[in-house]
């Protein structure tokens, strides 16, 4: 058998990843892509110089060649990578809608993307409509809580080590190549402990006309919460979900909520808690961003459809989540209970039902995550 040379390892291209991540996507879904398949679609991308989305798909079909009977799926899976038009069929008789899911792709936006068009109303852009808007906020607040969120966010072990003057686990290799250097004598040994890592902060923001007083100042936060913890990820959603975390990593932030508008659709239109959320959940990516992270609703919690959707959603939302808290404006009325089906279902499901309607109550709330968290239930029960 021939030794083969190997040379040094050299890093692919920045460029690259987009492509090289929509092959491990679809052997993910059982396509059959080889190395040199994969190879041949990114030389292939780069002698074309594509112009449009169209070369693209072209010279991935012609390269990763998916069998016949399978073109519709390497289709729907080319669309949904690129395009983020991923759709989910919500599950209920008669119910023909879909929640159509955006994902900005953790890159560069695209902002000349198609208007939405809506019947019955008048023709206007999201950027537009963001616009009138009042995005004037606390600023010194919100500078202080970009300053102090990552410190205060909840911590979970890490599998990495790092060297401690505390007594944790004995650092082997490094105690005995200090006993080698010492001649068999060490004066003490060295320790090592699981390093503490902050966990992710995951912000669910929804846009629907019920919300507007309060979607500018939640997108302001958002874009603080972004800026100030690097593994923050921010959703909006109404009738669609929206990803907007890449737009908010803009520093300026009359830009970057300039950019989430672009991305969002859905201003000012309906709630549909449980099927967005039920989307949130059937995207393998966006699923993993809940895994272990501290996950805030921000919403009224006044479901529109069926109030059994959004409890198994929010089961499978918990199930994950280290945490898991809703906060809503309705709150800030003392005479606020829990009374509608959908709010009834989920609490037992909470670790928080909280106050959101003011900035600062909601940024406190925010840098107090890493506190335990009293039963949401037990607290509304105390009160009533």
């Amino acid at each position: 058998m021939k030794a083969v040379a190997t040379g040094p390892r050299t890093e692919l291209p920045r460029a690259a990843a987009p492509f090289v991540g929509f092959v491990r996507h679809l052997r993910g879904y059982g396509f059959a892509v080889a190395p040199e398949q994969a190879a041949t679609f990114m030389q292939a991308v780069a002698l074309l110089g594509p112009k449009t989305m169209d070369h693209i798909r072209e010279a991935a079909f012609a390269t990763l060649a998916p069998p016949p009977e399978r073109h519709p799926e390497f289709e729907a899976h080319f669309r949904a990578w690129f395009h983020g038009e991923t759709s989910v069929a919500e599950q209920g008789e008669g119910d023909e809608e879909e929640t159509r899911i955006k994902d900005d792709g953790g890159g560069p936006e695209q902002l000349t993307g198609e208007l939405h068009e809506e019947t019955g109303g008048e023709h206007a852009s999201a950027a537009e409509r963001l616009n009138r808007r009042s995005v004037e906020a606390d600023r010194a607040r919100l500078s202080g809580f970009r300053e102090r969120i990552a410190g205060a966010l909840p911590r979970r072990r890490s599998f990495r080590t790092v060297a401690t003057r505390r007594q944790g686990n004995l650092d082997l290799r490094r105690s005995l190549r200090t006993i080698l250097r010492a001649d068999g004598d060490i004066p003490a040994p060295f320790w090592r402990e699981r390093q503490r890592m902050p966990r992710r902060l995951l912000l669910l923001i929804d846009v629907s006309g019920s919300m507007k007083l309060y979607t500018a100042d939640y997108l302001a936060l958002a874009h603080a919460a972004v800026q100030g913890a690097a593994r923050a990820e921010v959703f909006t959603f109404g009738t669609r979900l929206t990803r907007v975390t890449s737009a908010l990593r803009v520093r300026d932030r009359e830009r970057a909520l300039e950019r989430a508008s672009a991305l969002v659709e859905d201003w000012d239109g309906g709630t549909r808690i449980g099927p967005s959320l039920l989307a949130f959940l059937s995207v393998p990516r966006f699923a993993a961003f809940a895994r272990g992270a501290a996950v805030v609703i921000l919403s009224d919690g006044l479901e529109r459809g069926d109030p059994a959707e959004m409890e198994l959603a929010m089961r499978r939302l918990g199930a994950r989540a280290h945490r898991l808290s809703l906060a809503t404006p309705l709150a800030g009325d003392p005479r606020f209970r829990p009374q509608t089906a959908a709010l009834i279902a989920v609490l037992p499901v909470l670790d928080d039902l909280v106050d959101g309607s003011s900035i600062g109550g909601l940024s406190e709330f925010l840098l107090s995550l890493a506190r335990p968290a009293p039963a949401a239930n037990t607290i509304w029960r105390r009160r009533s």
